[in-house]
């Protein structure tokens, strides 16, 4: 599929489903590109449909059945669009970094295919903003979900979701006062169960 040069392309190409409650269109929005006026689009649709299909079907529906409605905060960027957010310090990492990552439609440096969407659980805000536990929501999908990097946020509990083809499964946060890695290959705590740690969280949400 060619990149869209047209209304209509476009819009056909938001309309693609990449699973049973997510189309592309619900990924494509940007702050970056609509103060700055970038057209954030797919350079190779192909690609990012693909691994879009793979966030949405391995990810995001599964947590969204769990906890309900889940909102897309930020999730594909064009290589043009992260290039000025990094430079002008809008909190986007190098186009490399972000390879197979929030660039959908780039392969990372080991051929890898990824996607990543930053989101909110939006039942499990209230609960956040009321113990500071972040760690809840970052081990059950832990746990549960076939992932390959999560990043999470203060504002909102929000935080970044990756799926990637050979997943590292690797957990680090900016939130203090327990900032940075929370696990990953190597730890003690990588391995196992974790369901002590999100027990509580589960029966005050549902």
């Amino acid at each position: 599929m060619r990149q869209p040069k047209s209304v209509k392309s476009l819009e056909d190409l938001g309309r693609i489903r990449l699973s049973e409650n997510f189309f592309l269109r619900d990924f494509l929005y940007s702050e970056i590109a609509v103060i700055h006026g970038f057209a954030n689009i797919p350079d190779d649709p192909d690609l990012a449909i693909a691994a879009g299909k793979m966030l949405c079907e391995t990810l995001l529906e599964p947590l969204q059945a769990r906890f309900g409605k889940i909102s897309i905060r930020s999730a594909y960027r064009s290589s043009e669009v992260n290039h000025f957010g990094n430079i002008n310090k809008l909190n986007c990492g190098r186009n490399e970094t972000n390879h197979a990552s929030h660039i959908w439609d780039r392969r990372d440096a080991s051929g890898r295919m990824g996607a990543t969407a930053c989101l909110v659980v939006n039942r499990f805000v209230s609960y956040y903003q009321r113990t500071g536990d972040w760690e809840t929501m970052a081990w059950w999908v832990h746990d549960h979900l076939p992932y390959s990097d999560m990043e999470f946020f203060p504002r909102l509990a929000a935080f970044n979701l990756q799926w990637r083809e050979e997943p590292v499964r690797r957990t680090y946060s900016f939130i203090p006062p327990r900032r940075g890695v929370l696990t990953k290959p190597g730890m003690d705590n990588w391995a196992g169960t974790h369901e002590a740690a999100y027990a509580a969280m589960l029966e005050e949400i549902g």
